[in-house]
C-alpha cells in the first residue's frame, strides 16, 4: 500500500535540537542559574570578616560555608540525576529554587556557626544543585551545532553575577549587616523558580503534532468506505496497544547509568577535574581577605572580584565561539588543557603580588583563564559521553569533584591560619591546576588518540564479493518499494513480499540452470564453487 504505516506515527524519530527558538529562553534561564550557582559561594566571602567577629571563629571555620555550598553543588550530583530522570527538569528546578531561598532566609536567624553550615551551606547548596544540573541538561537538549557557543554564553552568568553580587553584598553588609544581607540574598534566589518554570521539555510540541496527525489518520480511516471503518477501528485499537506496550519499558529505565565508566575518555576527564578543583576555587575565595590583610580598603578589595567577573564576562562567550570552529571542535580537549595551564601559571606567577596594582593585574589574567575553563568544562564532557548519557555523567563527575571541593578551600584556610602567608597557598593551588592540565593533555594523546590509530580499519567487501543472499534480499526489498510506488491494490503488504520472494526464486532458478546448477536454500541464493559472486537478480524484472 502507498499509505504510511499508522504505527510509525506513534514512534516519531528523536527530536532534533532546534538550536534556537525557545532555546534562547532556556539559555537565559541557564545563564541566571549558572550565575547564582558559581558566583554565590564566592560572593558570600564578603561577609566572612563580620561572621568571624560575631561568632569568634577563625577564617578556616568561615571558609567552610563556601566549601559546603560547593560540596552540595557537586556532591548531590547523582541524586539530582536520579530525580531528573524520574520527574523531569522543571519540577526539580522549582523545588531547588525554594530550597535555596529558604536556606539563606533561615541563615539570617542563626546564632552559631554550625547553624550557618546547615542553612546557608547545606540547604542553599542543595537548592542550587537542584537548579544547576537540570539547566545544563536542558541546554544540551536544545542546542547541538551551536552548543559550544550556548555553553559559553550560559557560563558567562557566573562572572556577570560575581561582578554584581560581590559589590551588592558589600553594600548590604554596610547598611543592613550580615543578617539583613542574607535575608535579601534569599529573596533574590527566588528567581531560580522563575528560571525553572521556563524549562519546557523539548518533546511537548512534538507530542501535540503527533496527536494531531493521529486524529487526522483515524478520521480518514474511519470513513464509511466498505471495510475501511472496521480497518480504522482495528488500527486504532492496535495503536493504543502499541502505546501501552511502549510505556511499560519506562519502569525499567536506568536512573543512573554506570556504564559510562567503561569510557576511557570519561575516566581521564574525571581524574583531571578532580585535580583541577583542588586548586581552582582557592584564589577567588581567599582574594578578598588577602587584599584586606595587605591594607587594601574593604570596598576596593571587594572590587577585585568584580574585575575578575568583568573580564570573565567576555572570556567565556569568546572561548565558546572559538571552541565551535570546525577545526577546533574535534580537539576541544586540548584547548581545555591549555586553559587550565594558563590558569595555573597565572596563580604561580602572581603569588608574590603585594600591592593593589599587582592584584589588579592578577585579576585580569585570572579572569581570562578562569573564563576559558568555565566555558569549556561541560562542553568537553558533552563531547565525550554524548547528550544521551550526559545527565548521568555530570552527576557522577560532580560527586567525585565534591571530595576535592571539601579538601581544597578548607585546607587552604588552615594553611593561612597556620602560616599567615598567602604566597604558599597560591603556589600550591597553581601547581595543582598545572598538574591537571598536563595530565589531561598527555592522557588524551597517549591513551585516546594513539588507541584510535592502532585500531584496525573495518574490513571492506571486495568488489563483486557480496553474497547472493544479501543481493536477493535487497532485490526483494526493492520489489516491495516498487510495488508500493505503483499503488497496486492489495490488502496486506506481506503478500507483496511473498510474491517478490517467489519471483526472486524463479529468476534464481533460471540463473542456476544457466550457471551450472547452483543449489538454493529456502528461497535464498547461496554461492558455492560453481557460482560466481557477481551473479545477481536483475532488478528490471520487478
Amino acid at each position: 500500500m502507498g499509505k504510511a504505516d499508522p504505527e510509525e506515527a506513534h514512534h516519531p524519530a528523536p527530536v532534533k535540537p532546534p538550536d534556537g527558538g525557545w532555546g534562547w529562553i532556556v539559555l537565559f534561564g541557564c545563564f541566571v542559574i549558572t550565575g547564582f550557582s558559581y558566583a554565590f559561594p564566592k560572593a558570600v566571602s564578603v561577609y566572612f570578616k563580620e561572621l568571624m567577629k560575631d561568632f569568634h571563629v577563625g577564617y578556616s571555620d568561615t571558609a567552610w560555608i563556601s566549601s559546603i555550598m560547593l560540596a552540595m553543588l557537586y556532591g548531590t550530583g547523582p541524586v539530582c540525576s536520579i530525580m531528573v530522570n524520574q520527574f523531569g527538569c522543571r519540577p526539580v528546578m522549582l523545588i531547588g529554587g525554594l530550597l535555596a531561598s529558604s536556606g539563606m532566609i533561615l541563615a539570617s536567624f542563626t546564632t552559631n556557626i554550625i547553624e550557618l553550615y546547615l542553612t546557608a551551606g547545606v540547604l542553599t547548596g542543595l537548592g542550587m544543585a537542584l537548579n544547576f544540573q537540570p539547566s545544563l541538561i536542558m541546554l544540551g537538549t536544545y542546542f547541538d551545532k551551536r552548543r559550544p557557543l550556548a555553553n559559553g554564553l550560559a557560563a558567562a552568568g557566573s562572572p556577570v553575577f560575581l561582578s554584581s553580587l560581590s559589590p551588592l553584598g558589600q553594600v548590604l553588609l554596610e547598611k543592613f549587616g550580615w543578617r539583613g544581607g542574607f535575608l535579601i540574598m534569599g529573596g533574590l534566589l527566588l528567581n531560580c523558580c522563575t528560571c525553572g518554570a521556563v524549562m519546557r521539555p523539548l518533546d511537548m510540541g512534538m507530542k501535540r503534532k503527533t496527536e494531531k496527525a493521529q486524529d487526522k489518520y483515524e478520521a480518514k480511516e474511519m470513513l464509511p468506505i466498505g471495510g475501511k471503518s472496521e480497518e480504522g477501528i482495528s488500527t486504532t485499537d492496535g495503536t493504543k496497544k502499541a502505546k501501552k506496550a511502549k510505556k511499560k519499558p519506562r519502569k525499567g529505565k536506568k536512573l543512573l547509568d554506570f556504564s559510562i565508566f567503561s569510557n576511557r575518555g570519561f575516566i581521564i576527564y574525571t581524574i583531571s577535574k578532580f585535580i583541577l578543583v583542588l586548586g581552582l576555587f582557592v584564589p577567588p575565595i581567599l582574594l578578598v581577605n588577602y587584599a584586606k590583610d595587605t591594607g587594601v580598603p574593604d570596598t576596593e578589595a571587594a572590587f577585585l572580584l568584580s574585575i575578575i567577573g568583568f573580564i570573565d564576562i567576555f572570556a567565556r562567550p569568546a572561548c565558546g565561539m572559538v571552541a565551535g570552529l570546525k577545526w577546533v571542535r574535534p580537539h576541544v580537549s586540548y584547548l581545555f588543557s591549555f586553559a587550565m595551564l594558563f590558569n595555573g601559571l597565572t596563580d604561580i606567577c602572581s603569588a608574590r603580588a603585594s600591592n593593589y596594582t599587582g592584584l589588579v593585574i592578577f585579576c585580569v589574567f585570572f579572569g581570562i583563564s578562569y573564563g576559558m575553563v568555565g566555558a569549556l568544562q561541560f562542553e568537553v564532557l558533552m563531547a565525550i559521553v554524548g547528550s544521551q548519557k550526559f545527565s548521568s555523567a555530570i552527576g557522577l563527575v560532580l560527586l567525585i569533584e565534591a571530595f576535592a571541593v571539601l579538601i581544597g578551600p578548607p585546607s587552604a584556610g588552615r594553611l593561612v591560619d597556620a602560616l599567615k602567608n598567602y604566597e604558599v597557598i597560591f603556589y600550591l593551588a597553581g601547581s595543582e591546576v598545572v598538574l591537571s592540565a598536563v595530565f589531561l593533555a598527555m592522557a588524551t594523546y597517549c591513551c585516546l588518540n594513539r588507541g584510535k590509530k592502532k585500531d584496525p580499519p573495518p574490513e571492506k567487501d571486495p568488489p563483486g564479493g557480496g553474497s547472493d543472499t544479501e543481493e536477493a534480499e535487497s532485490d526483494v526489498q526493492e520489489a516491495e518499494e516498487h510495488s508500493s510506488d505503483n499503488h497496486q491494490p492489495t490488502n496486506n503488504t506481506d503478500n507483496t513480499v511473498v510474491a517478490a520472494s517467489e519471483e526472486a526464486n524463479h529468476v534464481a532458478e533460471e540463473q542456476r540452470g544457466e550457471g551450472g546448477g547452483c543449489p538454493d536454500r529456502d528461497g535464498e541464493l547461496s554461492t558455492q564453487d560453481g557460482c560466481k559472486a557477481d551473479q545477481t537478480v536483475e532488478r528490471d524484472s520487478f
